[in-house]
């Protein structure tokens, strides 16, 4: 075969959109935008993450869960039942679908921490949640909660990304804003929960890219309670993002500045106000800044960052028409789904763009 004739992929896919006006949309159009980048998966993974598509429950945690078997089940749902309210339980809907195979369990659960053990252990209820899930996770084997955000859900699995969404039915889902996941595992295994995205309570991840500083990042992350035991490098992100927006309080720009953060020599050459920011944040947090290539999408309640390495080694495109945002790997999965966006622009090395509902939270 000769130069030119082959497409080499830049690893997986990845891609996002937002209505800003809260205006909810049919998953089916994520299915669209990640199905045009179809070469850049292998079929070991693929996984979508919705937000406001549970107005119903929309203030319960929305526990989605696997399972090997009925024992894991029935030992998960006697520690939920000691531990949470349960507003509603069912299975998680799906379709038969070519190319999804070997299905775990797949259940959901609208919950709410029990007041009294709430206030007897003197937590938050989001790290009341956090704790109960790292539990499920570590302690009952066979259980793995993949999703337990509020009003939205993680949805993913083995297979490719446009499977993966008709098996999970997610045409009949709407949300304000949606992400997606193609995988293509390089250094780690296909499993259903090592798809992306990565999820802790509302915050959620879709990565291409490849973490180099991952065991840096991961020795110091796991000193805050975090586990890293999904055999995949993004898994830390999430909870690097979590430490530092819910326990540190900084904002969505400082995040991008720690993990993201500009070379020494760039920082000296910053503004005097903006260069002792930056280097505060070195300072405080150098075990956090992630090197290697990678461009991710982060979701959370109200919004979506995107955010490339400080080198850009990984593509990434940004658009937007209208009350619409659109955040993906290439030009084509924006435009299968709009045609005519305002503008195309691929952001810079390190520069975090974020598009969120004009009334903030959703």
């Amino acid at each position: 075969m000769r130069e030119g004739e082959f497409r080499d992929p830049s690893g997986c896919a990845i891609s996002g959109v937002i209505d800003r006006s809260g205006r909810r949309m049919s998953g089916a159009c994520m299915i669209d935008s990640i199905a045009t980048m179809h070469d850049r998966s292998n079929g070991l993974g693929g996984g979508f993450a919705g937000y406001g598509i549970y107005p119903e429950f929309k203030d319960y945690y929305a526990f989605h869960l696997f399972y090997d078997d009925v024992i894991s089940k029935k030992k998960t749902e006697d520690f939920i039942q000691r531990h949470f309210d349960i507003a509603f339980q069912s299975a998680i809907p799906t379709r038969e679908t070519k190319g999804i195979g070997d299905a775990p369990i797949l259940f959901r659960y609208f919950v709410l921490p029990d007041a009294r053990k709430l206030e007897s252990r003197e937590l938050d209820e989001e790290e009341y949640v956090v704790r109960c899930v790292n539990r499920i996770n570590t302690e009952i084997r066979g259980a793995f909660v993949f999703s337990c955000g509020k009003n939205m859900g993680i949805f993913k699995a083995v297979g490719y990304p446009e499977d993966v969404g008709r098996f999970y039915r997610l045409d009949e889902y709407e949300g304000y804003a949606w992400t997606c996941h193609g995988r293509y595992p390089t250094n780690t295994p296909g499993w259903w929960g090592g798809a992306h995205p990565f999820g802790l309570l509302d915050y959620s991840i879709v990565h291409n890219g490849e973490i180099s500083s991952y065991d840096a990042n991961r020795r110091y992350i796991e000193m805050f309670g975090y586990k890293c035991n999904l055999q995949t490098d993004t898994e830390v992100i999430t909870y690097i993002v979590d430490y530092l927006r819910r326990k540190q309080k900084l904002t969505l720009q400082e995040v991008a500045k720690v993990i993201a953060a500009s070379f020494w020599s760039t920082i000296e050459r910053k503004p005097a106000e903006e260069r002792a920011q930056e280097e505060l944040l070195r300072k405080m947090f150098p075990s956090l800044l992630i090197t290697g290539p990678f461009s991710i999408i982060f979701g959370y309640t109200g919004g979506l960052m995107a955010l490339n390495d400080r080198l850009k080694l990984r593509s990434m495109v940004v658009a937007e028409r209208g009350d619409r945002a659109y955040i993906a790997s290439e030009e084509c999965a924006i435009r299968v789904i709009e045609p005519e966006p305002d503008y195309v622009r691929a952001p810079r090395g390190g520069e975090p763009v974020i598009f969120e509902l004009y009334g903030g939270v959703g």
